[in-house]
This record gives structure tokens, sequence and C-alpha cells, in this order.
């Protein structure tokens, strides 16, 4: 079956090619290949699976949905099962945006979602430019790929976003985060800085693909001062932040910072295709379809996401995730002190990131040894001959990512970490014993 797909299907693919198994059946945080073998499942569909793999209350509000003969595709109009979801999803918003909140439904990726958001805040505006951060991701389609960090040639003013590792002004902590948010303001105030005024900012309050990267609560409220200050809506990518991820429901929370847009996706479909843009009434100036998509009516999807909603809310999984995330980093932190490869632990609830360095290499400064790719490869290899998945991000593909579901107990997390620690020592043996230089 693996050689049938390698055959068939586009060089694109990426999961496939890392993670050679084939899924069978899955349960929680568990997958069984086809094999027979068992898999902790840290990627949880690249944070999609809130629940894990085929939650009860998911398969029932499915089931539901099928069993009542309810259409399944209906463009955008109105039904019991949207309405459901759409009153689920506006219970958890944060209050300023929910009061006054429009939602727009998009095709069914995040990609899309984000599409839609840049589209709206230029119609609202009347202006064309956008601000972005670096080391973002938004999505695979042009729009979203304009504002993710790897764009060149496009109609998008790239700003610094903090980091205290590898901080691109050399400081790191609140002095990087003051001076990231003192380029922007100078950015839009000076007026040969190249910056016309923009139709709106996007920015990730955890920076996901671009290794795991919180931004500072400090820094967020000046980026919501600096544009509310100047007009500017603030668009927040909630994708796989939100929903608990981070243990707060929205990332947004931890700062109280109420963004003018949020684009959401992943969990809020309950593992199923979904996605929207919810913002403030003041911006809803499109013409009757100015914005559509035939696939934007899933209602599989808003039943399972409706159903997922609840669970999480009734059941204080966000909490939950920031509880056992924090212990998770502690964890990690204190692994690092015995593997000088671990260069860097971070990350808020259950959005974790685990960067791996070579630590007998000169960096191109003196605040980090450079990243290292080859053993971030080695490690996941390794955790996948354990039966863990995970999956690597951040610059150069040297984060390790976990990004389990919510509903991870303390018995599955400690097993996670046991893997974790396991493979990352095997990884780091056959590391340390490849020749140094080209053979004789």
């Amino acid at each position: 079956m693996l050689r049938r797909q390698a055959q068939r299907e586009s060089a694109a693919r990426t999961y496939a090619r890392s993670l050679p198994i084939v899924p069978v059946r899955a349960r929680g945080l568990t997958i069984e290949g086809a094999d027979g073998r068992r898999y902790l499942d840290c990627l949880s569909g690249a944070g999609t699976l809130a629940l894990g793999h085929n939650h009860p209350v998911v398969l029932e509000a499915i089931r539901k949905v099928l069993d009542s003969g309810a259409p399944l595709h209906i463009l955008d109009l109105a039904t019991p099962v949207k309405d459901a979801f759409t009153t689920e999803l506006f219970a958890t918003l944060p209050a300023g945006l929910a009061d006054d909140a429009r939602i727009q439904f998009c095709g069914p990726a995040g990609t899309d979602a984000v599409e839609a958001a840049l589209k709206l805040v230029r119609t609202a505006t009347g202006r064309n430019g956008v601000l972005a951060f670096s080391g973002a991701y938004h999505g695979m389609t042009s729009g979203a790929l304009d504002a993710s960090g790897g764009a060149t040639d496009v109609r998008v003013a790239r700003l610094p976003y903090p980091r205290d590792y590898r901080c691109p002004f050399g400081v790191g902590g609140e002095r990087g985060a003051e001076l990231a948010a003192r380029w922007t303001e100078t950015a839009l105030d000076d007026p040969k800085s190249g910056v016309p005024a923009p139709a709106g900012m996007i920015l990730e309050p955890v920076q996901g693909e671009g290794g795991v990267i919180p931004a500072p609560d400090s820094w967020l409220r000046r980026m919501r001062e600096i544009t509310a200050a100047r007009s500017i809506p603030l668009i927040a990518d909630e994708i796989q932040t939100g929903v608990g991820r981070t243990g707060t429901f929205w990332a947004v929370e931890h700062s109280g910072v109420v963004p003018d847009v949020m684009v959401l996706s992943k969990a809020i479909g309950g593992s199923l295709p979904l996605a929207v843009v919810v913002y403030r009434s003041a911006l809803d100036a499109w013409e009757p379809g100015a914005h559509a998509g035939t696939f934007r009516g899933n209602q599989l999807a808003m039943a399972a996401g409706a159903a997922t909603l609840a669970y999480v809310r009734e059941n204080g999984l966000a909490a939950r995730a920031g509880t056992l995330g924090a212990r998770m980093l502690g964890q990690l932190q204190g692994l690092a002190a015995a593997h000088p490869c671990i260069g860097d632990v971070r990350g808020r609830g259950l959005m974790i990131g685990v960067e791996l360095v070579d630590p007998e290499a000169e960096g191109p400064d003196d605040l980090a040894p450079p990243p290292d790719p080859v053993l971030a490869t080695a490690v996941r290899r390794q955790c996948l001959d354990r039966g863990l998945i995970v999956e690597l991000g951040g610059r150069h593909n040297a984060v390790v990512r976990l990004l389990p579901p919510l509903t991870l107990t303390d018995e599955q997390a400690v097993a996670v970490l046991d893997r974790f620690a396991d493979a990352l020592a095997a990884a780091e043996r056959a590391h340390r014993a490849r020749p140094s230089g080209p053979p004789h």
C-alpha cells in the first residue's frame, strides 16, 4: 500500500514521507497501523484533533445528523445544525468580539479562512497592503503564502516577531519584544519607511510552523494598541492555537487582547473540514456573493465541531491543557539539562516545541548554537520506532513539535515523555558516532 501511494500520489505529499505507517484504527491518543503496531499520536492532525481520534461525543454528533435524514450539503442556507454550531462558537469567543460579531463560513481549510480575512479587511478599509511577521505560517494558497514567512515579491510588509531564543535584535526578553514593537511603530509612522497604511495586520498568538514561539503578552497588547490607534484591523490566526490548545480557549485570552478578526479552523470542525472568519460587524462591507465557497456548509463538521467546543468548555480542558502543558515543559527543561543538544524548550499549554542544536558548532552569533535538522530528523525517526508520532517545524526544521490531544491523561503524558527521552538519547548516540568529515 505504501508503495502504491508513492507511485500514485503527488511529490508534494509530506507527512506520508516522514511517517510511513498505514493507520487502520484510532481512538484517543492511540493509532493502530495495518501491521498491528500501536502509536501515541502527538501530531493530532496538526492540532486538529482536540479530543483525539474518534471521541465518543464527536461520533455521536455525526451519527445523529446521519440518522436524522438532514441534508448534508446546504451551501450557506440556515439549518438547525448550523445554528447550534454558531451559538456554541459565539459562547466561547472573547466577550468584546462575541457581543458584536459576524461570521463567514469559508471553504473547508484554514487557508481559505485566511484568504477570506485578507479579502474582508481590504474591502472594508479600501487599502491593499498587509502587515505580517517573520516566521509566520498562514496556509498554502496564494494570499496566505504571501503573508507567511517564506514569501517573496508580495504586497506584505514583514515585521519582526519577538523571540527569546535567537532574538533578531540579539537581546531577547522584554527588551527584545519592546524593540520589535518600536520597529512596527516606526514602520507605520515614518513616511519614508516604504510601508503605506495597510488593510490589516495578521499574527499568530503562538507561531506553530515557525517553531512553537509564543508571543509575549505585553507585545500582543502593544500590537493591539498600535493597530487600534491607526484604525488597522487586527487579525488573529487561531487556526492551530484555538479551542483550548494553549491553556485558554483562544490564545489571545492570555494577553486580554480582543482582535477585530479571528480566523478559525482545525479543531472547530471536531476532526472534519470546517473554517470560518469571525469579525466585528463594522467590517461587514461585503456585497452578497462577494465571498463564497461550495463546501462552506459542512453539516457533519458543524455537528462534530459544536460537540467538541461544548465538551472542551464544559470539562475545563483548556485549563487542563495549561496545567499539564506546564508540567511537561518543566520535565522537558529538566531533560535539557542532561542533553546539550536541546537548545530550547518552549510552548504554551499542549503546544510544545523542543529545538535541537549542534552544541559543538559555532553559530552565526553568540546567542545560540546552530540548529541541527539532521538530529531532529533522526529523533523523529527514533520516536516512530518507539511508537510515538511527532513532527518537525521551525525555521530549519529542527524543532520537534508535540501537539497531543487535550484529553491526554497524566499517565499518557509520562509515556510520551519517556519515549521521547529514549528516542533522543538513541538519536544523540548515533549522531555522535557519525564521521565528522568526508571519507578518506
